[in-house]
């Protein structure tokens, strides 16, 4: 078994939040894979650097100051700080960005209605999971970062919900695999006012609908987007949940294709 677990931004961004979910993560059964994002230490950096940054549908607008200050701090500094907190837990880690061992190989967005700048869409083919499989094998658990590459020489920035579904999709050819998308709610809320408020089952047609309402939006549609997409591939269970209950059955919100 193998446990693909997601860390937010807003966990990474939190000190003491960090070292729960890592401790959390540590108790997990078998093989075990970190995917991290880090959006609101890279908005820091940015504001500290006077660069403006741009949000549209929950996704950043990434232009070629914005790739080096993502690159620098998911691949350097949150990625380094996971990985020493988890050797101070006892585990042995080791951090990736895509680029590192071909892990993950993406190609750029195309323009539609909306030019996305250096970011990078995945294919069926784009984890290495060789890779993944021999990391297994020597006891090493990876930490990845979402920062991908196109083959050619070029960093591309990929939502790491995104890659968190590709990856658990790929390696449940062999394994079976639970996808855990972890951020600081309990779940996905009913209501947005009322922290205790969320689901504990949500099924696919029951999202379009909160999707077509407006009552999910921003950054929860291409979660619950990977979350599903990920279930139709292959996944044995996705959930969505705080980190602090990563490992109860039920403080969670589950994920259902019906």
């Amino acid at each position: 078994m193998i446990n693909v677990v997601k860390l937010g931004g807003d966990i990474i961004f939190n000190k003491k939040l960090l070292i729960s979910s890592l401790k959390n993560f540590s108790k997990l059964d078998g093989y075990k894979i970190i995917v991290h994002g880090g959006g609101k230490i890279a908005d820091l950096v940015s504001n500290k650097m006077g660069y403006n940054i741009k949000i549209i549908n929950g996704r950043r607008i990434t232009d070629k100051t914005t790739l080096e200050i993502v690159v620098m701090t998911y691949s350097g500094l949150i990625n380094k700080k996971i990985v020493s907190k988890l050797q101070s837990l006892g585990l042995n880690p080791i951090g990736f960005s895509g680029a590192d061992g071909n892990l993950v190989k993406s190609y750029k967005r195309s323009i539609k209605k909306i030019d996305y700048g250096n970011v990078g869409n995945l294919t069926i083919n784009s984890i290495n999971t060789d890779l993944i499989k021999s990391l297994f094998r020597i006891g090493i658990i990876p930490v990845l970062s979402p920062i991908t590459h196109d083959g050619n020489g070029n960093l591309l920035n990929t939502n790491a919900d995104t890659i968190a579904s590709y990856l658990s999709i790929s390696l449940s050819k062999t394994y079976k695999v639970i996808l855990s998308y972890c951020f600081n709610k309990l779940g996905v809320l009913k209501n947005l006012k009322d922290e205790n408020s969320s689901y504990y089952k949500i099924e696919e047609t029951f999202f379009q609908k909160l999707k077509n309402k407006k009552i999910i939006n921003k950054g929860m549609i291409p979660k619950l987007e990977n979350a599903f997409y990920a279930l139709k591939n292959g996944v044995s269970k996705v959930t969505i949940s705080h980190p602090n209950y990563l490992n109860h059955p039920t403080k969670k919100t589950i994920l259902c294709l019906g």
